[in-house]
């Protein structure tokens, strides 16, 4: 599990798209500070398919930062 702290970017050697898998989200207060959580779990085929394979948590300051680079790479992208 890991709490997003900043975002830096990052060049890689190959780009590729990995297997589809599903995700699940929660939200969830630690004092005053609103968490964002996001859970992925094991693609079809897996030995334990279906369990929590990663983690991440949001706060308030990483999710502005990663709506703030949603819309830098999908300028187009609306919400209705």
């Amino acid at each position: 599990m890991a709490l997003i702290g900043s975002f830096e970017q990052v060049t890689a050697e190959r780009d590729g798209i990995h297997d589809a898998v599903d995700c699940g989200w929660r939200s969830f207060r630690v004092g005053a500070e609103v968490i964002l959580q996001l859970d992925t779990y094991g693609r079809q085929g897996r030995m334990m398919e279906g369990k929590v394979s990663q983690t991440i948590q949001l706060d308030m300051v990483a999710a502005a930062e990663l709506l703030k680079l949603i819309q830098l790479t999908f300028p187009g992208l609306r919400h209705d």
